[in-house]
């Protein structure tokens, strides 16, 4: 579909067919001015050599709507890179805790052995089965405010063990 614009044509240029056109015919009765002469120019539509074709494509919003696309695609991608980066950091901190649990129950393991081995029966089994023997009676150094002492108890060695007792 082409655009046309119409031109009128003076009287000064008027040709014979013009002027037949613009007498009276018997349809139309008697008129006081004549009626001008219209014919079709091409219009600016029409591709001429030399003339680039007009952008078909551009529109003056086309800025601003690629504007808005880019930043959503900025966001989209921003949000996938933080929600990565909190799923990994999720994950370390699952680990974490799972270990922490596990060396938990490892400390209250020893802490109980602690206590059980703390026992004086639990002691003397140990010392006995290290081939220790046990101590005769004790013998104390009491020191004087003026820098004297005294033996209070009196010192023996301990027994040394028979080879039936025990080992």
């Amino acid at each position: 579909m082409t655009r046309a614009t119409a031109r009128v044509t003076p009287p000064s240029v008027r040709t014979s067919s013009t002027v037949r056109a613009a007498t009276p015919s018997r349809r139309t009765g008697s008129r006081a001015t004549p009626r001008p002469e219209l014919r079709l120019v091409p219009g600016p539509a029409a591709v001429r050599p030399g003339r680039r074709a007009p952008r078909a494509l551009w529109h003056p919003r086309a800025p601003f709507v690629l504007l808005v696309v880019a930043m959503l695609i900025g966001t989209t991608l921003g949000l996938l890179v933080l929600n990565t980066g909190i799923a990994v950091d999720s994950l370390k901190a699952t680990e974490l805790r799972a270990d922490n649990a596990a060396r938990a129950q490892e400390v209250q393991r020893l802490e109980q052995q602690v206590v059980s081995g703390g026992a004086p029966a639990e002691i003397a089994r140990a010392a006995v089965a290290a081939g220790m023997v046990p101590a005769g009676p004790a013998a104390y150094l009491v020191i004087d405010p003026d820098g004297g002492s005294i033996l209070r108890g009196t010192p023996a060695p301990a027994e040394a063990p028979t080879p039936g007792d025990g080992n």
